[in-house]
């Protein structure tokens, strides 16, 4: 069976943010008198956005009082320019066209606040494009919950089953399989090196955007 409609995870899986969400942490820092940390450090969290580069910055994770104050001045540092050098990743622009040409709607399913992310995906020119937007604030719970993948499945009028949810992050299949939704993880994104992706328990592993065009439902590899 082929999926319906596929939906993607947005920061790490279509698009490459993360010199800007590192830029914006950094310039956070320099605030503060401390030093920049290397991009190579923060890309691997930037799936995470501001909980998991807050807390590789600053040690701070939700759960403590800073969180709160720490989380908004990032946001205020990221809106100051969070489009200029986001672009898709390479052969992400293929897979879209390939799978709007096979007559295959796809969606974005994000936890990134609406307030960045419609404006990323009109710069990007997939707004027009896109079936459906659920960003991190529209639904009761963010990913790992399955809130948002259920509430894209309402808009679309489908069942989680004719779908299918594409990944770089642990949440993302968490939230799939929570949805009963089939679901593939990407390593093109932004993988930590703990946990590895072969134990996120996802139905499938693909590491280059072509690789979905190719029987994308079929049991994980």
């Amino acid at each position: 069976m082929s999926p319906r409609c596929l939906l993607f995870d947005l920061d790490g899986t279509l698009a490459d943010t993360a010199p800007e969400l590192a830029g914006a942490i950094n310039a956070m820092r320099a605030e503060d008198g401390l030093e920049a940390l290397p991009f190579s450090q923060l890309r691997p969290v930037c799936s995470q956005g501001a909980r998991g580069l807050v807390l590789r910055s600053y040690g701070v994770d939700a759960d403590d009082d800073r969180f709160a104050d720490l989380r908004a001045r990032f946001l205020q540092h990221y809106g100051n320019g969070f489009v200029a050098r986001s672009q898709p990743f390479a052969g992400i622009g293929e897979l879209l066209h390939a799978l709007e040409q096979s007559g295959v709607r796809w969606g974005i399913v994000t936890n990134k606040p609406r307030a960045y992310a419609e404006p990323l995906v009109e710069a990007l020119g997939w707004a027009a494009r896109s079936a459906v937007l659920v960003a991190g604030d529209d639904a009761a719970q963010p990913k790992p919950a399955a809130d948002p993948l259920l509430l894209a499945c309402e808009r679309l009028a489908l069942a989680p089953a004719d779908c299918l949810y594409v990944g770089d992050d642990p949440r993302d299949i968490t939230a799939a399989r929570a949805a009963r939704m089939p679901n593939v993880a990407v390593s093109w994104g932004y993988i930590e090196e703990a946990p590895p992706i072969t134990s996120w328990g996802a139905d499938r592993i693909c590491h280059a955007p072509a690789e979905l065009l190719v029987d994308p439902m079929r049991s994980a590899s």
